[in-house]
């Protein structure tokens, strides 16, 4: 059997499951692939202009393969990409990110209903893309909501830290980062993760994989300021010298709880309300076939 291949997801319980040795306890052979930050923005100190706008986002990094045997990313990617036949949605736990939309201290938009035809730079086909739309269209009508996608969840940050956009949807560290340099959040946009198996991945690792991030986010809740310093692991150096990771939050926090059918049912009619899909990219399993 093929050991079983984990990176990180941007979030504390993988990096505590690891040092604490939860994963090997549970039996799990395993392999931590720790990759390097790569983002069009990771290299460079400043970003001088917003880049055209970047049509490629989680599912279609889903779609290409990511090279572990389990992804997590925001439950409408992973919902669509199980139905496509893109690996197994895993039912047994999601977790929730804390998001918003942020703008700079010094902008002259204070409100959600200012953000009327404002593009909000954000990841397409990703957790922002689609957190966005559900937290303003309950503020704005449909029409209103403009998006610019410019990338991935780093290259957001650097946008807005730099000025180059005059608004963007941000969770994880980068949420953090901006929240303690001032940028005001106008709309939360907090939303649910999922997770994604591959089709050759072993139902036991998936299992005990799960039971390892269960004592990961037992720790996490007990006495998260012990781990918060594995967010400087996620972020580019630039930003090390600006924040005091001591007072972020602790981030996405798992749920063990079933996403059950009805979640599953009705995330694919909101999907489908915005036709936010090629025909080609949607797939059409349902619920039995698509989560395990």
């Amino acid at each position: 059997m093929k050991r079983f291949v984990i990176q990180s997801h941007g979030r504390l319980q993988e990096w505590v499951a690891q040092e604490k040795g939860y994963f090997t306890e549970e039996g799990l052979d395993y392999e931590f692939l720790v990759k390097p930050i790569i983002t069009w923005s990771a290299g460079v100190q400043t970003v001088s202009e917003a880049p055209a706008e970047i049509g490629r986002g989680a599912f279609e990094s889903i779609e290409e393969g990511r090279g572990c045997n389990l992804s997590a990313a925001c439950h409408w990617t992973v919902n669509m990409a199980a139905a496509a036949g893109h690996g197994k949605m895993c039912g047994q736990a999601y977790s929730i990110a804390p998001s918003g939309v942020f703008v700079p201290p010094e902008s002259t938009i204070h409100r959600a209903e200012d953000l009327a035809d404002v593009p909000i730079t954000v990841g397409y086909h990703s957790g922002s893309h689609f957190s966005t739309l559900q937290g303003l269209e309950m503020l704005l009508r449909r029409d209103q909501i403009k998006l610019h996608f410019a990338g991935l969840l780093l290259d957001r940050l650097a946008l807005l830290v730099d000025r180059q956009v005059p608004a963007a949807s941000l969770f994880g560290a980068p949420f953090y980062v901006v929240e303690q340099l001032g940028f005001r959040k106008l709309v939360d946009t907090t939303f649910m993760i999922g997770h994604l198996a591959t089709e050759s991945a072993d139902r036991e690792n998936v299992e005990r994989y799960f039971k390892a991030l269960r004592r990961a986010q037992r720790d996490i809740d007990l006495s998260p300021e012990l781990y918060k310093h594995y967010f400087l692991r996620e972020l580019p150096e630039r930003y090390h010298p600006l924040v005091d990771v001591r007072r972020f939050g602790p981030g996405e926090r798992l749920v063990f709880e079933p996403y059950p059918q009805d979640a599953f049912e009705r995330t694919r009619r909101w999907i489908e309300s915005w036709n936010l899909f090629r025909p080609e990219q949607t797939g059409h399993a349902g619920y039995d076939d698509a989560v395990i």
